[in-house]
């Protein structure tokens, strides 16, 4: 309902839900007369329940109609949409004007980092009381609100407030009248001045969660109340200067029924709890650290969870506990371990101890993002959280780690020192991502956690940074902010951050980290202040590291090597270049650490050690001296910049370092560089319609890496081989071209992997056969994780030969699988087999028995199906998209079916232009419903530019169907309109 209070009688509004009203449909504009304590926002759908006549175009409803008065005639129902602008809803007359022209909504209102400036009015509490229902929630606030110094005694009160009823505002007691309210922008109320220098500010709202399917604000997911304010969703909650600068202590009582809440939770500490009339109990929460809004969480429903506690260094006990629904809690056991491995890593690594009594984690089925670090109270995506042999592979339980400890790292890098604006996003999240994969290497394999990491930013950071949406890692401009929680914000931040570590050094950084947390502990500060804390801890002049703040594009590296045998010197001659990127066409030179080191040729040991090469020039030289022989140089070891390399190395070469390189890193990096120089070689020939072919070369090196793997007594990391002995994705190859050929990619990457299997079938058949573990007892440490890395990398290449024994062997494995990692494997490997009847049992066993009635493993059924290569799989999809158990409103689902399926290079890229009208179909469906996923639908179409005319002219076409949709959200405008720019 949305009251509409007035004295001595009352009218009311109806609103079946507040969700998006579509562009083009009537306008309507109310004029009040008289005092009223109800506001309703735009673009929310609502009936007025009015008997009503027309008169020379207009609605009128008067006092004496029939809903006013029970003598008058029936009323009926005339469906209204609200656009453009709020409107107070008072007594007095209403009287509606409905205009016959379709009016469209606002412009977008874009934001610029040069604009910043603090707001008037600061908020030092807020109190917030949670009334939950079935049908609505109420929500009451007080703030304590103080007027900044300087600002004058007439300045207005700005608050955001989007998408709820407003039904009364007070100043120290006072109601508002309603001539002081306005809403100058859609999610933007004012109230005007004069107000007192200080004052308690009174609101009271209502809201619908059960309706709000942007899963932004409070929502309703699978019964279980629980919200998500980042960036912006927490004026979807109670008016509020929504933003990361104004940071308060937060106080919440929640009221909910117990049969169906019977759990209450919310951030900080947990000061009271008990049991009211009706059914209903009450929790209250108290946050004694200061926190912007964005990190504000209430959680309400019928959960069950598991308990621990961890001891801090200083001797304080932590109760921990994670909860999800009840079917779910023996999925929680390796979270915990996670958390508590997070814990006493942070203390470890960086000194930083957890500061309140509780730390509570919720997964929740439907969630826009992986997790969330609300302060004390994470929410989590449930594919970020649970995790057993039955239904999470290898990578999802070091996926589980790594997210559990991203977010309880964010306790320090984020919570207690959080970002001014959320240009600064980087500052958070870069340093984050750094820290989360720094712990995952430590608890696993730092060789192949590297690998892992750069595998991601090449195959999508640096398409994102080689498109019209190339953006810095602090952004300038944005509309819609959810647009920038981008691969370049977290993954190349984090890759920044990591250039400050290789620069300063381990102890280095540290001597940062701690100067950081000291000088901002509890304020909101920007990515100058982090890089001042780094130089100012080690005297080290970090201004033209700057640049990286400033410059979007991936810098490329060309590399020259001259010896000279008389003076025994080895010269590198280094240049860097940055392709131009939108409204940045020229770049100036970046800061870039090298780690480099000379590699004997006869023996491979260093006979330089390695040292790191700041690279500050256009183009600079460097000279190893005392070089008794001409070397191998091991060039950007650990990839110690994101960046590209052109350096010419021989086949001879490259084969030398993939197998002596000291760096390991490097030795993969090595095959990489083998297989897409095979690859981009077939390519060129199926383009001039020549034979493709396997260079000997890549045989040998890949045969010179598999037989040590045949010895019983390797000491070979497997999980490192198997990633040498992986092709690079086509998102990565792509890159590497000057337009891109989808068929002639593909096409290229299966001939040379069917070719290699061929070759050396019994190799792999053998490697295959060693590296089986028994079904029973599941284990996920080191070793095992190897084996069954390496034996599913044999399998493919196995299946890549796409005949009857490779079809029953993926299949045997498929049937017979003890753990999730090899069920997806073989079906994988199956579903992208020519037509045969293992194919089909594959795909029909991993469904009816494991992902029936399981909403995770039902969205790797999807995705296995979405990745396939499949002559029929357009309509196999759009058969899935009607499947009882798929819904569009489930953001994991839509990632697993329609993500997975554009990022499907050759299937996607359907010369017909078939898989640019789904995805369309899709993006327009769901922006209604969820505009944040519709967004990061439409970036797949960002980089059409770079393919060939004929496939440009189609994905444009579905960009401009997209965009002129009726009502299409900022989020998905802006992406829409960034790449038709470009």
């Amino acid at each position: 309902p949305i009251p509409v209070h007035s004295e001595p009688e009352k009218y009311m509004l109806r609103a079946p839900s507040p969700v998006r009203s579509p562009v083009g449909q009537v306008f309507l504009a109310l004029a009040v007369s008289g005092s009223a304590s109800a506001f309703v926002q735009p673009g929310n759908p609502f009936v007025a329940q009015r008997t009503h006549a027309k008169s020379q175009g207009f609605l009128s409803a008067k006092r004496s109609s029939a809903f006013l008065a029970p003598s008058a005639a029936s009323p009926r129902t005339l469906n209204l949409n609200l656009r453009g602008g709020n409107k107070i809803l008072g007594s007095g007359a209403l009287n509606m004007a409905m205009s016959s022209t379709a009016t469209a909504a606002p412009p977008a209102v874009e934001k610029f980092r040069k604009d910043y400036k603090p707001t008037d009015y600061s908020v030092s509490d807020l109190d917030l009381l949670f009334k939950i229902a079935d049908d609505s929630t109420q929500v009451l606030a007080e703030l304590k609100v103080t007027r900044r110094e300087g600002v004058p005694a007439g300045a207005a009160l700005r608050m955001d407030a989007e998408d709820l009823v407003l039904n009364s505002v007070s100043v120290d007691g006072v109601k508002i009248d309603a001539a002081r309210i306005t809403w100058p922008e859609k999610d933007v109320v004012e109230i005007t001045g004069p107000l007192p220098a200080s004052f308690t500010l009174s609101t009271d709202c209502s809201l619908k969660p059960q309706d709000n399917t942007q899963l932004s604000g409070l929502y309703k997911s699978s019964g279980m109340y629980c919200t998500q304010c980042e960036a912006e969703g927490f004026r979807r909650i109670t008016p509020m200067m929504d933003r990361p600068d104004v940071m308060a202590k937060y106080k919440v009582r929640i009221e909910a029924p117990k049969a169906s809440c019977p759990v209450l939770l919310g951030n900080g500490n947990l000061v009271e709890s008990g049991d009211l009339v009706d059914g209903r109990h009450y929790a209250v929460w108290e946050d004694p650290f200061p926190k912007p809004s964005y990190l504000f969480a209430v959680v309400a429903g019928d959960l069950g969870s598991i308990k621990d506690s961890f001891t801090t260094k200083s001797g304080r006990k932590v109760h921990l506990e994670i909860f999800s629904e009840h079917a779910n809690v023996k999925q929680l056991d390796w979270a915990m371990t996670s958390l508590k491995d997070s814990m006493k890593w942070d203390e470890d690594r960086f000194g930083l101890e957890y500061d309140l009594d509780v730390y509570n984690i919720v997964a929740v089925n439907d969630f826009n993002m992986g997790a969330m670090e609300n302060k004390g109270l994470n929410v989590f995506n449930t594919a970020y959280i649970l995790a057993s042999p039955e239904t999470a592979t290898d990578s999802d339980y070091e996926r589980v780690q790594g997210v559990i400890g991203h977010e309880y790292f964010h306790n320090w890098t984020g919570n207690r020192v959080t970002c001014r604006d959320w240009f600064q996003l980087t500052l958070k999240e870069g340093l984050t991502v750094f820290r989360d994969q720094s712990f995952t290497a430590d608890h696993t394999s730092a060789a192949v956690k590297r690998i892992e990491d750069v595998r991601v930013l090449r195959a999508v950071q640096f398409p994102e940074d080689n498109g019209p949406m190339a953006h810095n890692i602090r952004p300038e401009a944005y509309i819609a902010m959810d647009n920038f929680y981008t691969s370049t914000v977290y993954r190349k931040g984090a890759e920044v951050i990591r250039m400050y570590n290789t620069l300063l050094g381990k102890e280095g950084f540290r001597k940062g980290m701690d100067l950081y947390i000291k000088r901002h502990d509890g304020q909101a500060v920007t990515c100058d202040d982090f890089r001042a804390a780094m130089a100012d801890a080690n005297s080290f002049d970090l201004s033209q590291f700057e640049r990286w703040y400033t410059q979007a594009g991936t810098p490329k590296l060309a590399v020259e090597t001259i010896y000279d045998p008389v003076k025994k010197t080895l010269t590198l001659e280094v240049s860097q270049t940055c392709p131009p990127s939108p409204g940045q066409p020229a770049k100036e030179p970046f800061h870039i650490p090298i780690r480099c080191a000379l590699l004997s040729r006869a023996s491979g040991a260093e006979i330089a050690p390695e040292r790191v090469l700041q690279l500050k020039e256009a183009k600079q030289t460097f000279v190893f001296e005392q070089v008794s022989e001409e070397p191998i140089v091991s060039f950007l070891r650990d990839f110690s910049a994101p960046v590209k390399l052109d350096m010419l190395r021989s086949d001879d070469e490259l084969s030398f370092l993939m197998a002596h390189d000291t760096d390991s890193f490097s030795r993969w990096e090595a095959s990489q560089t083998l297989f897409t120089r095979a690859v981009l070689a077939n390519v060129a020939l199926s383009k001039a319609g020549s034979a493709l072919v396997l260079p000997p070369p890549l045989l040998e090196a890949v045969r010179a890496s598999v037989m040590p793997l045949l010895s019983a007594d390797s000491k070979a990391d497997l999980s490192l081989q198997a990633y040498s002995l992986t092709l690079p994705t086509l998102a990565t190859l792509a890159e590497e071209m000057a337009v891109v050929d989808p068929d002639a990619l593909d096409a290229s990457c299966s001939f040379i992997k069917k070719s290699l299997a061929e070759n050396l079938r019994a190799e792999f058949q053998k490697v295959y056969e060693m590296n089986a573990l028994p079904l029973a007892p599941f284990r996920n440490d080191k070793d095992a994780i190897g084996k069954r890395r390496m034996r599913n990398v044999a399998l493919g290449f196995l299946s890549a030969i796409d005949d009857d024994s490779s079809h029953k062997l993926a299949l045997d494995q498929a049937l017979s699988a003890g753990n999730m990692t090899d069920l997806l494997a073989a079906t994988s490997c199956l579903a992208s087999a020519s037509p045969c009847a293992e194919r089909s049992s594959a795909i029909s066993n991993f469904y009816e028995k494991h992902a029936k009635g399981d909403d995770l493993v039902f969205c790797k059924w999807l995705s296995l199906q979405s990745g396939a290569s499949s002559a029929t799989l357009l309509q196999d999809l759009t058969a899935l998209l009607a499947h009882p158990d798929f819904a569009l409103t489930s953001p994991n689902k839509v990632r697993s079916l329609v993500s997975v399926y554009a990022a499907n290079m050759k299937a996607f890229h359907a010369q017909d232009g078939s898989g640019y009208t789904f995805l369309a179909d899709r993006i327009i469906q769901i922006d209604s419903v969820n505009p944040q996923m519709a967004a990061r639908l439409a970036s797949s179409l960002s980089t059409f530019r770079r393919f060939d005319p004929a496939r440009q002219v189609l994905m444009k076409k579905e960009l401009e169907r997209i965009q002129a949709s009726s009502g299409l959200s900022k989020d998905c405008a802006e992406i829409v309109s960034r790449t038709l720019k470009a």
